[in-house]
């Protein structure tokens, strides 16, 4: 009887053992795939906990040039009331209660200077214009993020705006902006300077012609700095951004293969600012899609990536 005890605790511990070496495989197997799934943090996954009080998203507007100013609030702008980015924001914000969708409009210069106009205009010039409004929303998305790093981000501007925020966005898609390219949900342009056919989706009609930045490509003249295409484009987020540019506007539509000169091609520069044609995309005259204009169609666009994102608490 002893010896039938002794060998039944030995199968026993024997029993024992295996089924602690089964759980340490088990166990280690589980710990294994969670440091796989959650360490390293895998690229856009949020790092921190969301602050009280952070929104699922972070809407960025871009006003155009002489629609914007350096002090004005970007809570409630109201520099430039017939600015054509609030037809896109004021409806979000009705739309969309702060906690879902906190809308913030970049607030810089928005100048452009012409630097043969007599008397001076006393403006800002383009490219210290386009990089204050580039510093800005940088500091804002890099601000929300340490806070908020479950946000999602739509940028949408117009003209310069349209410019920043492309140029932001190419940062992002290449790996080296402000945020990483998983919180990006949606990018909308309204007339981008560097517009190139094939970068970003191009919605309603799609002109041959190019960005007038791409034509001059290089033009550098008492601050008025052409930067040309963006090379690699948007980079990984190519698919998340919308484009718009009506035929008849210079800034997003210019003849390829221009060739600029000092005489005649500053004019032509600063005057495509200012055409009727470039400011009417609040109306139908220079471009619409089943009956909307630029600003309807856009902020339907915005209202449906922000519906379509996830909730962060």
């Amino acid at each position: 009887m002893a010896g039938k005890s002794k060998r039944a605790l030995n199968v026993f511990g024997i029993a024992v053992i295996i089924a602690a070496i089964i759980a340490l495989i088990v166990v280690g197997t589980l710990l294994w795939s969670m440091w796989n799934r959650t360490g390293p943090t895998p690229p856009g996954e949020p790092t921190g906990p969301q602050a009280a009080g952070c929104p699922d998203v972070q809407v960025l507007s871009f006003p155009g040039t002489w629609e914007s100013s350096a002090t004005d609030s970007p809570e409630n702008p109201a520099f430039n009331p017939r600015s054509l980015m609030l037809q896109v924001t004021n409806p979000l914000k009705k739309r969309f209660a702060p906690a879902r969708a906190d809308v913030w409009t970049v607030n810089y210069a928005a100048q452009f200077h012409n630097p043969i106009a007599v008397p001076p205009d006393g403006q800002m010039t383009y490219q210290a214009s386009r990089q204050q409004g580039t510093d800005r929303a940088i500091a804002k998305m890099k601000a929300v993020t340490a806070t908020c790093p479950r946000t999602g981000f739509v940028l949408v501007g117009f003209s310069q705006g349209a410019t920043i925020a492309g140029n932001i966005t190419a940062q992002i898609g290449a790996g080296k902006g402000p945020i990483v390219a998983q919180r990006l949900l949606g990018v909308g342009l309204i007339s981008d300077s560097r517009r190139v056919q094939g970068q970003g989706r191009a919605i309603g009609v799609d002109p041959e012609g190019e960005g007038v930045e791409v034509t001059f490509s290089g033009f550098n003249f008492s601050g008025v700095d052409l930067q040309g295409k963006r090379d690699g484009g948007f980079g990984s987020v190519n698919d998340k951004v919308v484009t718009i540019c009506g035929s008849n506007d210079p800034i997003c539509n210019q003849p390829k293969g221009g060739l600029l000169g000092l005489a005649t091609g500053l004019p032509q520069v600063i005057s495509t600012i200012t055409q009727n044609s470039h400011a009417a995309y609040g109306t139908t005259a220079n471009w619409s899609l089943d009956g909307k204009t630029a600003t309807q169609w856009m902020t339907g666009w915005a209202a449906g990536v922000i519906d379509k994102a996830p909730k962060t608490t």
